[in-house]
Parts: C-alpha cells; structure tokens; sequence
C-alpha cells in the first residue's frame, strides 16, 4: 500500500534561484547515471539494472569521476553561455591580426603561410579569442595593402630625404669571405693565396701531410688512436676539393686549422712504432716526418692561418658596423699597421705583401673615401698652433685631386669654384676646438666594450649648425660623410629560397615572393637588424650546448671528489 503524504503547494514566485538550479541538477544527475530517486529502497536493496550498476556511487575512488561530471554540469547550468576564451571587439580582433600578418610578412619564409592551418595554431586562436586566420587572405589582399604601404612609406622618405643611397650586388652565395667586399678586404685573402710563396708552400705540404694521414690505412687508425686519448673523439683532417684552387681559400683555411688542432696528435703518431714501420718503406711516411719534426713548417702553418683570421675578423667587424664612407682609409690603415706587425713577428719579407695590398687597395679605392674623409669632422687632427685641421697630409697628390674633382661634379657648374675656395678656407681653418672635441668625444659600449663616437650625428649637426659659411661645401658635405661603404645585405631564409626554387615559373608566386622580401627588408631597415633568424637560431643552440657543457664539466668534478 502506497504511503500518502500532504504537499503545500508553494508558488513559483518563492522558489529561490539556487533551489531552481538544485532540482535541475538532481534531475541531470539522475539522468546521466540512469536511475530514479526510488530506485534505492529503504531496506537497501538495488533496484538498478545489471548493466548499470557500475555507475552507482560506492563511496570510494569511483566517485571521483562522478563528481567531475556534476560539478560540469553545475557550471554549464550556472553560464551556460561562457566562451573558452576571452571576448574581442571587432577593432581588437582586426588589429591583432593586422600585427600577426605583419609578423608573418618580416619573417619572410620562415613562418610559413600553410602552418597557419594547423591545428595546434587554430587552437591557440582559439583560446585567445581570435577566429581563424585565412592563409589565402594573408598571402593575397593584405599582403597587396601591406605592400603598398610600405612602398608608399619608402617612397616619403626617399622625397624629403637631402639624398639616399642604393647598393645592391644581387643574388649572392654565402662563401668563406661572407658578406659585403666593397672595401676589397675579404679579397685580400684569395689575393695572398694565390701571389705569396708562403701561401703556395703550407698550402701544398698541408696537403700532402693530410692526405697521407687520412688515406694510409695504419696511420690513419694510429693516428685516431691518439685523438680519442687526447680530444675524447675521432675524425679525419678535412681537406678541400680537388679543385680548390679555383674555389675562395676557405677549405685550405680550415685544413690548416685541423693540422694546428692537431699538433699534439701528430707528435704521438710520429714517435709510435707504427709511424716508424711505415716510413722504413714509404718515402712520403719520411717526408710527412721530417715535415712534423721542422719548427719551420709549424711557424709557416700558424703565420698563413693567424694572416687569414686577421683579416677575416677585420671583415666580419666592417660587416657587422657598416662603416661610412669616411672611414675606408683609417681602415685600410689600420690593415697595413696589421700586416707590418705580422710580417715583423713571423720574420716575413714586406715588400711581396705590400704590393699585395696596395694592388688591391687601388683596385676597390673610390675618391669619396677620400673627400668624405676629409670633410667629416670627427678626422679633424690638431696641429701644434691648437687648430683643429683636416688631415690633407694623409693624402696623396692623386687623392688631393680626386678631392677637388669630386667635389665639383658634386655642385652647379656655376657654384665650382665657390666650392674649391671653400674647400681651401675649410683646409687653413678646420673647425673651432670646442665644437671639434665635441664631434671626437667617445664614450665605452656597455656591450662590446670599445669605445664609440657618443653622438654620431655630430658631424651633420656641426655643418647644418655652426659651419653655415660653407654653403657649398657644406651640401657636399652632408652628402659624402653618412654614405655607407658597405650595401646593406639582407638574408633570405632557406625556406623563403627553396619556395621560390619550386614556384619560380609562376608569375603570381614570384610577384608575392618579391613583395615579402621588400616588406621584410624594409623591417630589417626599421630595426637596424641585418642578422638573418638562421643566424641567431645557431648562436642560440651554440649557447645551449656551452651550457650543458659546462655543467657537464661541474658534474664530472663534482662526482670526482
């Protein structure tokens, strides 16, 4: 007999939210694990189907699950209507995308547009509230509109601008001497390789040693032997191509630097018994050895290999500063100071070297390195009465004319000869010392160290400013003193080469492929960023791996004591 019970109707008015919100919850609950209210009855006897008795609550680790599913059901009753992510406006949404194409474009090929779809990048749109990016939108419409601001944006500057430089060498393979050679001095080092004896002579006994080292079969174990015990690894010495002698002298620079890597290992391989069977048969065994025990050899190989650094390190500095116009005789200076020095401590004749370098100066020599030079302030050099000269006296009579002719291409026919007269005021005078200690004064890079010209503006200050006299000469001045000598070289990404590689037929690839190197160079300008990502993904594993090394080093110590 069923139980009667008396109900108060209550009115729906009075029924609180949360009461509400703990019935519906009751009633999701119930329905999600199958069963009613009543199903469970007084004396505790199940009234659940067979099939369904793993979902009823045991009080222990099970309940884990089902709580989960009721404290969701919970949230989805309370805000039913809430997003995964936060809520943009629409001008939020169309500027985030706008700064995320832009990083896209910059990147030029290293983001690719097809990774845009992927899954994981759609997901974290997603979660920050952005909708899908079409990749098709990127790489058509808003690359155009981008492109056409920037255009716009360059063409400005190149109006209003007093005057603007172009430099441009076209498509270039990265080789051993990287980077710009407007100064010449990457080509220096092909130059002394094929014209100085020294260069002829270690390159061809580094040579003969390296291969006999790695093509005879005894000495090459025994001279691995000793490699392992000394460097903990083993390897062959790299020697370049056969054809080495028409290629840049990088592959004979890094021979050299593994036979000086290895001094040590080959004193072991000669003094060891194998070495010494060997040479009792082979004539090239005895000259190798008579080759390794000659101080003279040794002093050849580190003189050829501290010449190439010299200047390699010289070029990789020009590449990274972009030196002006102005400084392109200082530097070569500074080249000649070096290779005197090094000529002097390796006991080499000067004069073959000299005519090497000069040889090679007059062949990059342009005469606005010296106008520039001696128009800009910050080469001013005091004389004993206390004025502040241009430095005339560091010319020669050829260079004191290329002075005077370039300066006069560079005004009105009609304001020549006002020029020259000024040039020769600006030759007796030079600038007040106040104003020339100010343009000279240097401060210490916090980050390399060196010291600096602290405003590099100066000396175009000084001639719009103070030297207004100079009407003529001050227009060619401010001209020749910010000119580059170095073109700006941009890096394209592998990735952007190989798309082009493979849609180079394709009109419409090329024409996109050629806006995004614009827009990213451009960028690059903004920044005064020349380095590519492929570059400073390397330093940044490089400095990884120093890391683990050195941590590795403290382990090993640590685990000694």
């Amino acid at each position: 007999m069923a139980a009667t019970t008396n109900t108060t109707t209550t009115p729906v008015d009075s029924v609180s939210a949360d009461e509400l919100t703990a019935k519906s919850v009751h009633k999701r609950f119930c329905g999600e694990f199958a069963y009613s209210p009543g199903a469970v009855t007084a004396g505790g006897g199940s009234l659940v189907p067979q099939h369904q008795q793993h979902l009823v609550l045991s009080g222990g680790k099970e309940d884990l699950g089902a709580l989960a599913m009721l404290e969701d059901s919970v949230k989805k009753l309370k805000s039913p209507k809430t997003s995964p992510g936060p809520t943009l406006s629409k001008s939020q949404i169309e500027c985030a995308v706008d700064i995320l194409a832009d990083w896209v474009y910059e990147c030029c090929g290293s983001v690719s547009f097809s990774g845009l779809d992927h899954p994981k990048f759609r997901a974290f749109l997603n979660q920050v509230g952005l909708p899908p990016v079409s990749r098709r939108e990127l790489a058509g419409s808003r690359l155009d509109v981008k492109y056409e601001e920037v255009k716009a944006e360059s063409e400005a500057r190149i109006r209003d601008a007093m005057f603007f430089q172009v430099a441009s060498d076209g498509w270039k393979v990265k080789s051993f001497a990287s980077g710009d050679d407007s100064l010449g001095i990457n080509s220096l080092i092909k130059d002394f390789s094929k014209e100085l004896p020294l260069f002829k002579s270690v390159t061809n006994n580094a040579l003969k040693l390296a291969n006999f080292i790695n093509n005879t079969t005894q000495i090459r174990i025994c001279f691995q032997k000793y490699q392992l015990q000394e460097f903990g690894s083993t390897g062959l010495l790299r020697v370049p191509l056969r054809d080495h002698e028409s290629l840049s002298f990088g592959p004979v620079y890094t021979m050299i630097e593994d036979i000086l890597n290895s001094a040590r290992v080959l004193q072991l391989v000669l003094l060891d018994e194998t070495f010494k069977m060997v040479s009792m048969e082979d004539p090239v065994a005895r000259e190798v050895a008579e080759m390794i025990g000659d101080m003279g050899f040794w002093n050849d190989l580190e003189a050829a290999h501290a010449l190439v650094k010299s200047i390699k390190e010289m070029a990789q500095e020009i590449e990274a500063e972009r030196p002006l116009v102005g400084q392109c005789l200082p530097l070569w200076d500074d080249l000649r100071a070096k290779v005197k020095d090094w000529c002097s401590k390796y006991h080499i004749a000067e004069d073959p070297v000299e005519k090497v370098i000069e040889r090679r100066f007059k062949k990059n020599y342009h005469p606005a390195w010296a106008a520039a030079y001696i128009l800009d302030p910050l080469y001013l050099i005091r004389d004993a009465s206390g004025k502040y000269l241009p430095p005339f006296k560091y010319l020669t009579l050829e260079q004191e004319k290329d002075v005077d002719k370039l300066i006069t291409r560079l005004v009105s026919r009609e304001e020549a000869h006002i020029a020259l007269m000024e040039l020769m005021k600006w030759r007796t005078e030079g600038l007040d010392p106040v104003y020339a200690r100010a343009v000279q004064m240097r401060e210490r890079d916090p980050v390399t160290g060196k010291m600096r010209i602290a405003n590099p503006q100066s000396s175009r200050l000084v001639w719009e400013t103070y030297l207004t006299e100079f009407k003529s000469l001050g227009k060619v001045a401010v001209r020749l003193i910010f000119l580059h000598a170095t073109s700006c070289g941009f890096k394209c990404s592998w990735s952007l080469l190989r798309w082009i590689g493979a849609h180079g037929h394709s009109r419409v690839a090329m024409d996109r492929a050629q806006k995004l190197i614009f827009i990213a160079a451009h960028s690059k300008l903004e920044r005064r960023d020349f380095s590519s990502d492929e570059e400073k993904d390397a330093e940044l594993f490089a400095l990884a791996n120093g890391e683990d090394d050195v941590l590795n080093d403290v382990l090993v110590e640590t685990s000694s004591v």
